[in-house]
């Protein structure tokens, strides 16, 4: 790909359950990256310093490079070309979908969008764990919108006893059987769950920025124990590099059953003799899944490089399911149908799916 992708993540949940306070964490912590944001109301967006009462078509810097605009949904592509801009140099794009439109309109609208400079990022649903009996009562479509989440944040762990929030949690995960769920409070979860944070020049990895002191999670409790847990806790990322290469075919019979809790993958595939002339960068969400060939640059070891991130997910599993699709001799050589599966899922192919939300 000669332009990097940008991910357009639709964020939803019902009034209260803190999807405004995810967001504002989301742009508190996001240092070197740039978010595109894209809501009906500047109104509940608290960034430090910013007093905006918003109005419908306007477009406001939030002072640390991020962007924040007030649309409609009828002007969501229309945005979406305003975002993508180069000159912008955005890295990601949240949608709030609360006062838009039915989340899974929303995305819908990103998987049509004609705009070659954005690729889908996830469907969230936040959840409020305190009040998640009664948010299904009053609103019954609840279940629907969970049944095509891909990730699902169960919020405000701190406000219900363990017990409680177990039962929450796995209430959640029966009607969302195919998201990652994790835990929260206060709307605080990990950016690497969404999106990769820019490090920004000059800082090493990991290291405490100022966002991190000013807006730490003392006394957070995310998992409902009544202890603090830190942020990486709530999920895991499995790293794999393999310098054989894998077969097609099998590759893709472990993406297609690939476990519940597996929420991103992304990194270079390399197929070998499939298809020598080329890397396969793949970006897979939920059940939306893409592949981008493009040529090896010169020089560069023809390597596998993969890192999947999720919640719950068997760490040891995933490597050797993986280590399973590498080629093993000689004599495993993949034939001229093995690339089908993976070439469907290459943008601008003939069988390229028409994929919906909820369904891969």
């Amino acid at each position: 790909m000669t332009t990097q992708q940008i991910p357009v993540v639709v964020l939803a949940g019902f009034l209260g359950a803190g999807k405004t306070t995810l967001l504002n964490h989301l742009l508190r912590s996001a240092r070197g990256t740039r978010i595109g944001v894209m809501v009906n109301d500047f109104g509940d967006i608290g960034i430090d310093a910013m007093t905006v009462a918003g109005q419908v078509g306007s477009t406001v810097s939030l002072g640390n490079g991020c962007l924040c605009c007030a649309v409609d949904a009828s002007e969501l592509d229309e945005y979406l070309e305003v975002l993508t801009r180069p000159e912008l140099r955005l890295d990601v794009i949240v949608i709030e979908a609360s006062g838009l439109a039915e989340p899974q309109e929303l995305v819908r609208m990103v998987l049509a969008s004609d705009n070659e400079r954005i690729v889908y990022g996830g469907l969230v649903e936040v959840v409020d764990a305190a009040e998640f009996a009664a948010t299904r009562a009053r609103h019954p479509e609840t279940d629907r919108h969970l049944a095509a989440a891909d990730l699902v944040v169960v919020n405000k762990a701190d406000r219900v006893p363990a017990d409680r929030f177990a039962a929450v949690r796995e209430e959640v995960s029966a009607l969302a059987p195919r998201a990652a769920v994790v835990a929260s409070a206060h709307g605080r979860i990990d950016p690497e769950l969404l999106f990769d944070r820019v490090v920004p020049e000059g800082e090493i990895e990991g290291q405490m920025s100022i966002e991190d002191i000013l807006y730490g999670e003392e006394g957070e409790d995310v998992d409902g124990a009544g202890g603090h847990a830190h942020p990486h806790a709530a999920y895991e990322s499995v790293s794999l590099t393999a310098s054989t290469p894998l077969h097609p075919r099998r590759l893709m019979a472990f993406l297609d059953s690939r476990p519940e809790g597996l929420y991103r993958i992304k990194g270079f595939v390399d197929f070998g003799a499939a298809d020598p002339a080329n890397r396969y960068t793949v970006h897979a969400v939920g059940r939306f899944l893409r592949f981008y060939p493009e040529p090896w640059p010169a020089g560069e070891e023809r390597l596998t490089q993969l890192v999947l991130i999720g919640s719950g997910v068997d760490a040891a599993a995933l490597r050797k399911e993986l280590a399973g699709c590498e080629l093993n001799g000689p004599h495993d050589v993949p034939d001229e149908t093995a690339m089908w599966g993976v070439l469907r899922y290459v943008p601008g192919s003939e069988d390229e799916p028409e994929t919906e939300p909820g369904t891969l």
